[in-house]
């Protein structure tokens, strides 16, 4: 699965985007995210706060409770405001 991270994601994280492999039992997209913490420090910070950062299956909005499965690219990204 391509993992895409945008803005503070991305610099805390590390990297733009990456193909993963996941594991087994992942259902949703809180599932993933706990995963992504377990991965190392920079995920784990990039995380660090529970529904602050954003998700989108397939360029569609998700919210924690969305079912991954079947999805070819997950985004991240921090909440956004309009001005």
């Amino acid at each position: 699965m391509k993992l895409v991270y945008f803005a503070w994601v991305r610099e805390r994280v590390g990297k733009a985007d990456e193909v993963v492999d996941l594991p087994d039992g992942l259902a949703t997209v809180s599932d993933l995210v706990a995963w992504l913490k377990t991965r190392g420090e920079e995920y784990a910070y990039a995380f660090d706060t529970d529904g602050v950062v954003r998700a989108a299956i397939d360029r569609v909005h998700a919210k924690p409770d969305a079912f991954i499965a079947g999805a070819s690219e997950i985004a991240f990204f921090p909440p956004m405001t309009g001005g």
